[in-house]
């Protein structure tokens, strides 16, 4: 029972630390990790801004990073095709929409395809309060497949945002509700071996006694167990090892009072026949 307790505990500790998560958490979601794009198509690459802000007068300054290494962090600076803003000559747009932003590129090209990272910042006085950021994957494909009215078409592999930044922030509480659970448990196992031990220790103590008693088995005696009756084999055996023989003893219920003579009366002695001395 107490373990059962123990573990409604930590269960309600994991949820209020998960729920706590989820309402203060400033972070960035993308609705799809992966795009497929055959070259000369275009993408518009998407992320959605979640939780509050620190302060409500807080500016959101978001922006756009690319490296061509799907392994590697992106680095500042190093912007899709060059361009941190606008430009209709490299084929590169941003817009914002509400609580998204995204990147537009036309035409994409092989030199294209690489790790796309948003960024998204607090920022109160020249000073950021808080940032997050996401990645996306641009996978560019030879141009083979065209639709019927001539333009290309990008695949788009469906993301839910479960699967990664909610999935870390459950498994840092998930630790957080083990750590603060860990002396609870140890106490309650602790407790525990200690009940089995004084219930082994009884049960050796019942026993010993028992045995002392000549019971084979207590348990099943009651509360107060009787001693086992003797058989009539084993109250002769007993006396005969002492020296005492019942049934020769005189006064025995078994022995007649007999005074100055013996079990068994003396006989007269027999004449002898004169035909057997000849």
């Amino acid at each position: 029972m107490d373990v059962f307790c123990a573990l409604l505990l930590c269960f309600h500790l994991l949820t209020t630390v998960q729920v706590s998560g989820e309402r203060h958490t400033f972070s960035v979601s993308v609705p799809h990790r992966v795009y497929e794009c055959p070259e000369g198509a275009n993408v518009t690459l998407t992320c959605v801004q979640s939780g509050p802000k620190a302060h409500s007068e807080d500016k959101l300054w978001d922006t756009w990073l690319f490296t061509p290494h799907l392994q590697e962090h992106c680095h500042k600076g190093a912007h899709p095709r060059g361009s941190s803003h606008n430009n209709g000559t490299l084929g590169v747009q941003y817009t914002e929409k509400g609580n998204s932003f995204s990147i537009n590129l036309q035409n994409i090209k092989h030199r294209d395809q690489g790790k796309y990272c948003c960024l998204l910042l607090e920022v109160n006085k020249q000073k950021v309060e808080q940032g997050a950021r996401e990645f996306i994957h641009l996978n560019v494909l030879p141009s083979t497949t065209r639709t019927q009215n001539g333009s290309l078409k990008c695949s788009e592999w469906s993301h839910s945002p479960t699967d990664d930044s909610v999935a870390e922030g459950l498994a840092i509480a998930a630790c957080v509700a083990f750590i603060l659970c860990l002396p609870l448990i140890l106490m309650l196992v602790y407790r525990q071996r200690q009940t089995v031990e004084r219930h082994r220790r009884a049960h050796e103590l019942v026993r010993m006694d028992s045995e002392a008693q000549a019971h084979e088995n207590p348990v099943f005696l009651g509360d107060s167990p009787q001693p086992k009756p003797r058989t009539i084999s084993q109250i002769m055996r007993q006396s005969s090892e002492t020296g005492r023989h019942l049934l020769s003893d005189p006064g025995t219920p078994f022995s007649s009072n007999i005074q100055g003579e013996f079990f068994f009366p003396a006989q007269e002695p027999i004449a002898e026949s004169p035909n057997l001395l000849e």
